[in-house]
């Protein structure tokens, strides 16, 4: 009900977003005020910091940094999260209170700039050819509309594949030549699934990642066939590559893992070896008092899908400024506060990310895990939902229901993937 909600407030937003700012704003622009003497409240709307005492004090140097240049104006968080970004996005446009700050994720962006709602950063000196040399390559795209930088990116969500070597040798595998293509993928899953004596899986073979949604792990799985969801805002998936994409799913799930699986700590499977394989995220932690220690570690082996295409699934969280701001240089500052080195190595360290900025791979935190190490060296890899239509957030939606639907059974995966696509245009 929430997304419904969201995409609701979404569509009224849009529709008087080019209207007066409403009576909700009463600060004063401070865009030509100097710093010094510039007052007011900084709105920002940031995920990117968890409200636990840690994810607060690293916000507030970010603060204190934004404060050597505009020390009198206060700063405002609103400590979102993914799950209600949207919706608190769209009811502060139509409130009209806009956020002078937004941190969103890849497939945020194009949405949100083609409807002028996102400031274009070149008029801060920052372009997509500027900022290759001072970010991953794997986000500009993801923060790139119309050819103009919308967006900064802070930190890169990255995904990689894992197994459990000893697993692997218990099955007759070799951990050294992992599986990479979908075929193989699915001979050694069924290999490494274990069932009880009624026949219920004990434990999984592969972990897909998509206990709460398929729309990820089809993205990255057609990924690696070397097709990508959309091309130029335009489907790409209802075609051979997508159809068996999505059947390859359908044939995994209640085979090699059961539908929904997770456990209570919200972990991959494979690191607590609840999977034997699966998809993990950007970091592990190998601590032997929080973390699933060294022996474990040791246990696993990291590599990529690759049905034609090595690739990472990258996603990321990516800094704009609002353009019904009436703060926006004040904004601008607190965004180079934000993308700070030591600002994006707190971040990466808080959400087991890494940093966006060009040298991540010898950043603090892919130097603290293995697991990290090698997604940021994958960067070079990356693929995501590509070049997304306007309507991609509520397109996200539709992918969550109406793939899980195929997946189960309940709907012709041919048909859902054309009726994906006939609402994608």
């Amino acid at each position: 009900m929430r997304r419904i909600v969201g995409l609701s407030l979404m569509a009224a937003a849009l529709s008087v977003v080019v209207s007066s700012c409403g009576n909700g704003v009463i600060d004063k622009s401070t865009d030509g005020v100097p710093p010094a003497e510039a007052t007011g409240t900084l709105r920002v709307l940031i995920p990117s910091f968890p409200t636990s005492t840690k994810g607060r004090e690293a916000f507030q140097k970010v603060v204190d940094d934004f404060h050597k240049t505009y020390p009198k104006m206060k700063v405002e968080p609103d400590f979102a999260t993914y799950k209600n970004l949207n919706e608190k996005m769209s009811t502060s446009i139509a409130a009209g209170i806009p956020y002078d700050v937004m941190v969103t994720g890849v497939g945020w962006v194009q949405p949100f700039a083609s409807k002028r709602i996102f400031e274009d950063l070149g008029k801060y000196g920052v372009t997509p050819d500027v900022i290759k040399d001072k970010s991953v390559a794997a986000l500009i795209p993801a923060a790139t509309y119309d050819n103009k930088l919308y967006a900064y990116p802070l930190v890169a969500d990255a995904r990689a594949v894992a197994l459990r070597k000893s697993a692997f040798i218990e099955a007759g595998l070799d951990p050294n030549k992992p599986p990479t293509s979908l075929a193989e993928l699915k001979v050694a899953a069924e290999k490494l699934t274990k069932r009880d004596s009624h026949g219920n899986i004990t434990r999984s073979g592969f972990d897909l990642d998509s206990a709460t949604s398929f729309r990820q792990s089809f993205t990255t799985f057609l990924a690696s066939t070397g097709t990508p969801l959309y091309v130029g805002g335009e489907p790409n998936f209802n075609n051979k590559a997508g159809l068996d994409t999505l059947l390859w799913i359908k044939s995994m799930i209640n085979n090699v893992q059961p539908y929904g699986q997770t456990n209570a700590a919200g972990t991959s499977l494979v690191l607590t070896g609840e999977a034997a394989m699966g998809i993990v995220k950007a970091a592990v932690d190998c601590s032997e008092d929080k973390g699933i220690g060294k022996k474990n570690c040791d246990d696993l082996k990291f590599f990529r899908f690759n049905s034609g295409k090595e690739i990472e699934y990258v996603g990321g969280d990516l800094a704009s400024i609002g353009s019904r701001s009436r703060h926006k240089e004040a904004a601008w500052s607190f965004i180079q506060s934000l993308t700070k080195p030591a600002s994006l190595d707190a971040i990466a360290k808080l959400n087991k990310k890494i940093p966006a900025y060009k040298d991540a791979a010898n950043s603090p935190q892919a130097k603290s895990n293995p697991l990290s190490k090698f997604v940021a060296d994958g960067l070079v890899y990356a693929v995501n939902e590509n070049e997304v239509p306007s309507n991609w957030l509520e397109m996200r939606g539709n992918f969550d229901i109406q793939l899980t639907q195929a997946v189960l059974g309940q709907k012709d995966p041919a048909k859902v993937l054309n009726n994906l696509a006939g609402q994608s245009r």
